[in-house]
């Protein structure tokens, strides 16, 4: 869908991260910054998807045998091809977080292995013959990991870190993300371009706070009201929003509704300082008693 160019030299003169005149304004600009991100998939994964093309137009014209094989070979190739395409995804996910446990599935491994059977029977296909394919589909796959390297195979940051606790944590974040992608396909709808970049901006400072509860489980009982009421209801009013501002237009709706996204904003960075100050506290306190300890068994800390 076309968007209208909302930069700097734009006739709104505006920037695309322009937000109201708040105190806190540069506060939201810089999460937003933060997590501004770039869609992991590239050039090089897109072009996955030609080989399969090119077996499905060359085997067409073959025998019976020959289009099975070449459409088998393709269909395999194709998955591999977009399982490759998740699979970055999913690696950018997480190393993007602090905190994160391992895919379920490892989407690079089976692509490669998806790309690999392609292959053999590629090969099969022109060259009959067992070694051969093996070789062939043995070769993709191991060029295939070599580019695009493997799945996280271990969880990070989380030792010492109750598991049914990170559960519990991470079936509130995935609650919670659903919520702001439905609020970006709702925004899209009512087609404003500073109504679409302030829900952007909504978002990241929301997710500042998913990433500070992932960081910490502990937090989530403290930030739980935030991530299920309060982003339900955004996504709520931005489904109303869009329904009503695509049909008339009204000016007044798009009004509260951006100041309903400052309130938002105002709520959830207050909350997410307050959930880094207690924490700060809290090490604080830990940090004092071990000096205590210490002092008791007569080891002096030099504290300059």
């Amino acid at each position: 869908m076309a968007q209208q160019f909302g930069g700097k030299f734009s006739p709104k003169g505006k920037s695309v991260c322009a937000a109201p005149d708040t105190n806190s304004s540069k506060g939201f600009a810089n999460a937003a910054v933060r997590n501004a991100t770039v869609d992991p998939v590239g050039v090089r994964s897109n072009l996955m998807f030609i080989p399969a093309g090119l077996l499905l137009v060359l085997s067409v014209k073959d025998g019976a045998t020959g289009m099975a094989l070449g459409l088998t070979a393709a269909a395999l190739w194709a998955g591999g091809a977009y399982l490759l395409r998740e699979g970055l995804r999913a690696k950018a996910a997480f190393d993007a977080r602090r905190v994160a446990r391992k895919p379920a599935l490892p989407r690079k491994i089976l692509a490669a292995v998806l790309v690999g059977a392609g292959a053999a029977l590629a090969a099969w296909k022109a060259e009959p013959g067992l070694v051969t394919a093996a070789i062939y589909g043995i070769a993709a796959c191991g060029l295939h990991l070599a580019a695009f390297g493997l799945d996280p195979l271990k969880d990070k940051g989380t030792e010492g870190i109750d598991t049914f606790q990170q559960s519990r944590v991470a079936r509130a974040v995935e609650e919670a993300e659903y919520s702001l992608d439905a609020m970006t396909d709702a925004a899209m709808r009512a087609r404003d371009r500073e109504v679409e970049d302030r829900v952007e901006q909504f978002q990241a400072v929301a997710r500042e706070l998913l990433r500070t509860v992932e960081e910490d489980p502990r937090d989530l009982t403290a930030a739980r009201k935030y991530l299920t009421v309060y982003l339900q209801g955004a996504k709520d009013a931005t489904v109303k929003f869009a329904d009503i501002y695509s049909r008339s237009g009204d000016a007044a709706a798009r009004t509260d509704y951006l100041a309903l996204l400052t309130d938002l904003e105002q709520n959830f960075a207050a909350r997410t300082r307050k959930m880094l100050l207690e924490d700060r506290s809290d090490l604080t306190i830990e940090i004092d008693v071990l000096r205590d300890r210490l002092q008791r068994e007569g080891v002096h800390l030099d504290r300059s």
